[in-house]
């Protein structure tokens, strides 16, 4: 792929693999920071490091999710983090944990040794891995997920299952069992493209030209939501901040598997029995209008909220996008 890098207007243990990234360890302790921590999650091949980002008191009861889209990671949702912990202060509700993972292969998390492990059922399993820690260090008692893309069928796979500590409220953030086939066809043209720049503003610009459908940022917000999503090389340069394999299980989906996995997913959504709320982009090409009314009808019989002038996905970094979240959580004052 070859990225446009001109001025734009934004309208565990180590990783084993040879390829992979070593892991630069910056715990900030200021108050508004979030904490870095690590949990060792089997997979066929062994164990890897799964990273998450913990805002809020470790002590809280009531803890929220926050899983990012397929090559993101846990830093996308720090304004959404902070909303939560204050809210829930302000309004004098028991207080908030949030957790924010990098999913295996993406942000501060290990590289798989096999590629083709990048699947559902791993991410699910990790999952279940850091939820079942994180109840043993501090019971949990309301779990809450809030899942963007990728993150949402995770929290599908998470909200049908009876787990020690169901899921509460769960918020698919566009994006449902069915995922049209020319997102599909779009994701293998761009996944796996890690890039190499001078800059991190470099990067940014190039993230913008295939993000566009995230919807309307300014420069400095822009440029906030990338600055985790880039790693440093050793001369100097930089690169997207993931596995660039993530490309082989993607190009590998035929438009036959995408159809079971449809079909597989909508019998997830007919299991889950939590308040769902459905966040679309009124300009998604990845869910369309149709699906999203269907998944009030079936299922979850989510809530659907339609955001004007944005496609696949909102980044929840708005006021009004993050306050329609904090009100379905009930975390307004």
């Amino acid at each position: 792929m070859n990225y446009n890098v001109e001025k734009v207007n934004y309208g565990a243990s180590k990783p084993q693999r040879t390829d992979a990234p070593s892991l630069n360890l910056e715990l900030n302790p200021l108050m508004f920071e979030p904490v870095l921590d690590f949990l060792a999650c089997p997979d066929p091949q062994g164990t890897h490091r799964m990273a998450y980002w913990s805002w809020g008191e470790k002590s809280a009861s009531h803890v929220v999710f926050c899983v990012h889209g397929l090559t993101r990671q846990g830093r996308d949702f720090d304004l959404l983090a902070q909303a939560l912990v204050a809210s829930a202060k302000a309004a004098g509700l028991p207080a908030i944990r949030v957790i924010c993972p990098d999913v295996v292969g993406r942000g501060k998390s290990d590289w798989l040794q096999d590629p083709m492990g990048y699947q559902f059922a791993q991410y699910a399993a990790d999952m279940a891995v850091l939820l079942q820690n994180l109840n043993s260090e501090q019971t949990i008692e309301r779990l809450d997920w809030v899942g963007t893309s990728m993150g949402g069928v995770i929290g599908m796979l998470m909200a049908a299952q009876k787990l020690p500590v169901p899921v509460h409220h769960l918020v698919l953030n566009d994006i449902g069992p069915p995922v049209s086939w020319k997102s599909i066809l779009n994701m293998k043209t761009y996944v796996g493209e890690v890039g190499k720049f001078q800059t991190v503003q470099d990067a940014a610009n190039a993230m913008w030209e295939i993000s566009k459908s995230f919807g309307p940022h300014t420069a400095e917000e822009w440029l906030a939501l990338s600055q985790n999503m880039v790693r440093r090389l050793e001369d100097g340069t930089y690169c997207l901040h993931y596995d660039p394999q993530l490309r082989l299980p993607i190009r590998a989906v035929t438009e036959e598997q995408a159809m079971a996995g449809e079909a597989a997913l909508w019998q997830v959504y007919d299991l889950i029995q939590c308040p769902t709320l459905l966040l679309r982009g009124a300009e998604s090409e990845l869910l369309s209008a149709a699906s999203a009314l269907e998944m009030t009808q079936r299922g979850a019989r989510a809530q659907v909220i339609t955001l004007p002038g944005v496609g696949h996905a909102p980044t929840l970094t708005h006021e009004d996008q993050i306050d329609i979240v904090l009100q379905f959580l009930g975390l307004h004052a």
